[in-house]
């Protein structure tokens, strides 16, 4: 079982397009382009569970955000090996689509791009880098189709694919190659870790006004805003599941810090934000247990 040596995180823009699906109304197309974004890092995920079950001596590098001649690239997942670097770009289509060498198209004539296009950019900037850092490690690319309910038809055999009914035996024949890692090969991936850039790429969220948003508290499992406080618990009333106030609030304060990082964290503040905690001498002791307290009386906040 081989652990990932940089191991994968919930990117920042989910994490907020997932707070704000549960307190706005989403457009259309931001709606869309959230549901996208879940659907990826699961697929990402699910990746992941086959390259950590990998015997043989590699280093796992997930997500890496890179740049190369002024062009930034992401990798979803790699494996360094003693004599290749393989690459994955990582896909979650569902459905049935026909191949075409410049877009997939779907049973009803929708066109998509060429995941392709993508990876050859990909594959290129990488060699790019790795040749500046002065590796000569030999790279390969592939398209991961990692969703069972995915077909594609009129696949020429030769492509750099991995379609569902192919990725156990793929798995099999990478975790057959001859591999053993020094020093110059955790001394690389240490480098492109270092060179992960860490500010996500552009997107414009929507516009977050706080006074427009739902408050209130959700429950940690199902989202839902049914939830009733029962001593010190916060108790779903959907689910049913169960969580410590303590918890709970916590949880809604680092919401409330991903989506307003500019903000004070105050008493006042995080009572309205979760809503259903009645008493303010309740949140502030929560607050005050948990987080460094600044200032005094009604100038206090939380860091």
């Amino acid at each position: 079982m081989e652990n990932a040596y940089k191991a994968r995180v919930e990117p920042v823009v989910l994490k907020k397009l997932r707070i704000l699906n549960k307190r706005i109304k989403l457009t259309e197309d931001k709606y869309r382009y959230y549901l996208n974004q879940e659907k990826g890092f699961q697929g990402e995920v699910q990746f992941d569970v086959l390259t950590e079950k990998l015997q043989r001596d590699c280093h796992i590098l997930n997500d890496l955000q890179l740049e190369s001649n002024k062009s930034r690239f992401q990798l979803d997942s790699s494996l360094i090996f003693q004599e290749t670097y393989s690459l994955f770009d990582i896909n979650n289509f569902e459905g049935e689509y026909v191949y075409h060498s410049e877009y997939f198209k779907t049973l009803s004539g929708k066109e998509f791009q060429n995941p392709l296009d993508q990876l050859k950019r990909s594959k290129l900037l990488l060699s790019q880098l790795l040749q500046s850092l002065g590796s000569k490690i030999t790279v390969e690319a592939y398209v991961i189709f990692i969703n069972p309910q995915f077909t594609l038809f009129q696949t020429p055999p030769n492509l750099p694919f991995i379609l569902p009914t192919q990725l156990d035996q793929f798995i099999k024949k990478l975790d057959q190659k001859s591999s053993r890692l020094n020093q110059s090969h955790k001394n690389l991936a240490d480098k492109l870790i270092s060179l992960h850039q860490l500010d996500p790429p552009k997107f414009q969220l929507p516009a977050n006004k706080y006074e427009t948003m739902k408050k209130g508290m959700t429950c940690c499992k199902c989202d839902s805003f049914s939830v009733t406080i029962v001593g010190h618990k916060l108790i779903c009333d959907r689910c049913g599941c169960q969580e410590l106030v303590t918890v709970a609030v916590m949880r809604h304060v680092e919401e409330f810090k991903l989506l307003f990082p500019e903000q004070k964290i105050t008493t006042n503040v995080i009572r309205d934000w979760c809503g259903i905690v009645d008493s303010r001498k309740r949140i502030s002791r929560i607050l005050g247990k948990n987080l460094k307290i600044t200032g005094v009386h009604q100038w206090t906040y939380y860091e």
